[in-house]
């Protein structure tokens, strides 16, 4: 990506042609920890809020990316539970122009056939912000092309907490038995349910680390670490990293080589 402002970024880029690989070789669920945004604009003598500005265009430009390569479901770590310890100023900017970005892209993500889902808590999300994911929700909800996971005010400690305190609520009113608690029963009381398992998760800005990203979901999900801060990556990056994942022998803990998703106890979503 350059260092231009943002703008309206197409799906398909003159020029450029996502790799060919065999459908049992793409991975169905891709997972984004878009990290480096203030620490890219910090190295240009530029606000943090400009990292992000930027940081818009780049998951634009991932998001076609992954349409264009056939990826069923792509997950974005937009905010997480723990950026609410970041500056006010930075908080603020981030409600509001995650705000901004749902109303400027959905309009795009409608014809590319991207179905948005939010994920996440209600509590200290901004209602407008809430109110603004609902209706990219609304307007998106018969495409099938793909599923954007939006991950605002999310964090996999807290998502398998909230199950529980849910589960636990169940139990207490005798609609279910303790004993009766499996796997399945946790994952019907995620924020998703239907979410399948993460297939490759990505990082960008250098840090080798999944900072409490769906957790259950990515439990067996391959992991690429990627030096470039979020700014600087782009479709090309995203499709480097498939290709990576696709030369992998995923095994799940077994002797079976899974690498089409035999034995990853993915959820049944199609």
């Amino acid at each position: 990506m350059t260092d231009a402002a943002p703008g309206r970024v197409p799906l398909h880029r003159e020029g450029l042609t996502p790799p060919a690989l065999p459908g049992r070789a793409l991975p169905a669920h891709v997972a984004c920890v878009m990290d480096g945004n203030g620490r890219w604009a910090n190295a240009r003598g530029l606000p943090r809020t400009e990292g992000h500005r930027v940081g818009e265009s780049t998951m634009m430009d991932v998001i076609a990316g992954a349409v264009e390569l056939g990826v069923r479901e792509l997950s974005v770590y937009a905010f997480s539970t723990e950026n609410w310890r970041r500056s006010p100023a930075e908080v603020r900017f981030l409600m509001g122009f995650t705000r901004t970005v749902l109303r400027a892209q959905t309009d795009d993500l409608l014809e590319w056939g991207v179905r948005v889902n939010w994920v996440g808590r209600t509590p200290r999300l901004w209602k407008s912000v809430l109110s603004e994911v609902r209706r990219s929700e609304r307007i998106t909800a018969g495409n099938e092309t793909m599923v954007l996971n939006m991950c605002l005010n999310y964090g996999g400690r807290a998502e398998i907490a909230d199950a529980a305190r849910a589960i636990a609520g169940e139990v207490a009113a005798g609609r279910l038995k303790a004993s009766a608690i499996t796997e399945a029963t946790i994952r019907r009381h995620l924020y998703s349910p239907a979410m399948r398992d993460v297939d490759l998760l990505i990082r960008t800005g250098g840090e080798q680390r999944t900072s409490n990203f769906l957790i259950w979901e990515a439990a067996y999900a391959e992991l690429y670490f990627s030096a470039l801060p979020w700014p600087e990556f782009d479709r090309v990056q995203l499709w480097r990293a498939v290709e990576a994942y696709a030369g992998r022998d995923r095994r799940f803990g077994g002797a079976v080589d899974a690498v089409d998703g035999t034995g990853s106890g993915a959820s049944p979503r199609t």
